[in-house]
């Protein structure tokens, strides 16, 4: 251990990202303050989320496995069907997280949070809710904040993990924005039908993309993917019509999700975008994590393992470095570049080749060569 066990950090965004960085900076004695813009931290957002095993893995290293496996749903293989429902094949799961857990687990995203949350509050971080970071003033030293409530405080380090528009970013003059990538996709919360036992995913029909993943023994989340339309011309009291009217052009379990697609309030509608910071993460001592550096179209399922293996290496660094310096932030970004270059680019040519109409991409090549990829250790 270094005297990092005397620095302080300034965690900005109670996200995933933000709420794992806290949960281990503080489990190595550092002290964390974390500021979150919402003040219900974001507990009731979201339908579900498909976790793969190197997601679990570090959810395993944040202490809160146990509670996660018991909220979720694991599975360990993928079906694609035709748009009637019929199964065209079944292919296991690569265990991205090693034998010892699950190919994939599927869970209730404000269940995730929750967990998540518990963990920061137990594990004695400053909180503050509904409050952001309005100014930074940075030295050689360290960074001065002014935050939105009056009050300021000094830091050895702010991380940024204040998602896809952070805020931060720009103050810091990072120029990089996410570009939309030609889809959007439909979620909803519902009722796992009786013999639902893993993802299956339909590839054409009325959509580019329909699918499901169990989320618990009793709910799944379901998504139908086609390409970006104005969001502005579509009235938010028309979700549910919108996604129904494309979900119930499939077969197999999907009428009876079609049965649970009347609430507008309960859809969720999302433009898939493409985001990778190509400079350095950092500027002077504020570094940013999870979506604020990087994000990508959830074809692969493997934003918040991203965002979790952020956490865990940057902390791993700040807590067996002696120097907290630009050497450090650097090599975090080196550290992680190649692993998040792959797994964004991977996931944007999926949705490409079905934009483009491709009918023989090596889709099965691309997933398999990428996820065995992930199964070092980030």
């Amino acid at each position: 251990m270094t005297d990092s066990l005397s620095r302080s950090v300034l965690v900005i965004g109670g996200g995933t990202a933000g709420n794992a960085a806290t949960i281990l900076l503080r489990r190595a004695g550092v002290a964390v303050d974390l500021v979150e813009a919402k003040p219900d931290w974001n507990v009731a957002a979201g339908s579900g989320i498909t976790l793969q095993g190197n997601a679990l893995r570090i959810l395993r290293e944040l202490g809160v496995w146990e509670k996660v496996k018991a909220s979720g749903f694991a599975f360990g293989s993928l079906g694609v069907t035709a748009p009637d429902g019929t199964v065209l094949f079944v292919a296991e799961d690569i265990r991205t997280g090693g034998p010892d857990l699950p190919a994939t687990l599927g869970m209730q995203r404000p269940r995730l949070q929750r967990i998540l949350i518990d963990a920061v509050r137990a594990s004695g971080a400053a909180l503050r809710l509904g409050t952001t970071a309005e100014s930074l003033a940075q030295d050689v030293d360290g960074v001065s904040v002014r935050f939105s409530d009056g009050t300021e405080g000094r830091y050895d380090l702010v991380i940024a993990a204040d998602g896809l528009n952070s805020a931060t970013r720009a103050a810091i003059g990072i120029p990089d924005r996410p570009e939309p990538t030609g889809m959007a996709i439909w979620r909803i919360a519902a009722p796992r039908p009786d013999g639902m036992e893993r993802t299956d995913l339909t590839y054409g029909g009325p959509a580019y993309i329909a699918g499901y993943c169990p989320t618990s023994e009793d709910t799944i989340y379901a998504y139908v993917v086609e390409g970006c339309r104005d969001r502005a011309s579509i009235p938010t009291e028309s979700y549910a019509d919108e996604m129904r009217g494309l979900a119930q052009g499939y077969g197999g379990f999907w009428p009876e999700i079609v049965k649970h697609i009347d609430d507008p309030a309960a859809v969720n509608y999302t433009w898939f975008d493409r985001h990778l910071v190509e400079g350095p993460w950092h500027r002077g001592r504020v570094v940013l994590i999870g979506d604020a550096a990087h994000c990508c179209p959830p074809t692969l399922a493997q934003g918040a393992a991203m965002s979790l293996e952020d956490a865990s290496v940057l902390t791993e660094l700040l807590t067996t470095r002696g120097d907290w310096d630009d050497q450090l932030l650097t090599d975090f970004r080196s550290r992680r570049l190649p692993r998040v270059r792959m797994v964004v680019d991977a996931s944007v040519q999926l949705g490409q080749w079905m934009l483009d109409g491709v009918r023989d991409a090596d889709v099965p090549g691309l997933i398999g060569r990428t996820m065995t990829a992930l199964k070092e250790r980030p």
